[in-house]
């Protein structure tokens, strides 16, 4: 009974050390969905504003609004392609490490250019642009560098892929056209054999000739040529016995012989 109420006991624990770890671990998923949701939430309102200030308004703010949009169109680009091409190409490995320690400049810079929306001095601002133009273009430039190599491996990729398709497909059509144009021949062949065959052609197959009425025909000379297997021998008349020949016995009487009167 002790050993039972352990068991249970054990059990009962089990299970609600396996709730609470579910819990747990549902908890944290729903929590690290929200705060995925909230940060593309955020950056898509971000972008949204940049896009706009970009284009509503003119001097050091537009600047620095469009060098903060290209800048992150750029990286978020890089990165969607590199981390999409990971996963089936090993060897862009190394490309994402590269990318990683890129994004360390870009977000420097992003911070310094949302910084800088908000310094009241536009003349210093203004005076800095050029050099945040140029830091801003050889970022992008790298990032690019590393789309459009990880694009061209993919698309290469592909295209040796469709090659070697192409020409299975090629020698897969050239052997079903073989079988196709061989069929008739085969089938052509066959009926020249059949027709060289004796017996078979047209013309020898001559019909069963018709039975005499006359019984003495059944000798004929074409009759024995074209009736096939050999008729068999007709049966003989049966003919009385002489009663002369016959056998006496005994027991007979003798035959009277007749009289005239």
């Amino acid at each position: 009974m002790e050993a039972a109420l352990t068991i249970l006991a054990l059990l009962l624990v089990a299970f609600v050390a396996l709730g609470v770890y579910a819990t747990v671990k549902a908890v944290g998923a729903a929590k690290r969905g929200v705060d995925r949701t909230i940060t593309q939430a955020r950056r898509t309102v971000e972008d949204t504003t940049l896009r706009a200030k970009s284009f509503g308004q003119a001097g050091v703010a537009g600047e620095l609004a469009q060098l903060r949009l290209s800048l992150r169109t750029s990286m978020r680009a890089t990165q969607d392609a590199l981390h999409a091409g990971v996963a089936e190409d090993a060897s862009l490995a190394e490309s994402v490490d590269l990318f990683r320690r890129l994004s360390a400049h870009g977000l420097e810079l992003d911070d310094e250019l949302k910084r800088l929306e908000r310094e009241p001095d536009r003349a210093t601002v203004a005076g800095l642009l050029p050099k945040l133009r140029e830091r801003t273009q050889r970022i992008t430039h790298s990032a690019e560098s590393l789309r459009w190599a990880a694009r061209d491996r993919a698309r290469r990729f592909a295209d040796d892929d469709l090659d070697a398709l192409n020409a299975q497909i090629d020698i897969e059509a050239g052997a079903l056209r073989h079988w196709a144009v061989d069929e008739p021949s085969t089938q052509r062949s066959g009926a020249d054999a059949s027709a060289a065959s004796p017996g078979r052609g047209p013309g020898t197959d001559w019909p069963e000739p018709a039975a005499s009425a006359d019984p003495s025909a059944g000798g004929s000379t074409a009759d024995e040529a074209w009736s096939g297997p050999a008729r068999e021998e007709s049966p003989q008349a049966i003919t009385a016995p002489d009663p002369r020949l016959r056998s006496t016995y005994s027991w007979q009487k003798s035959t009277r012989p007749e009289t005239t009167n």
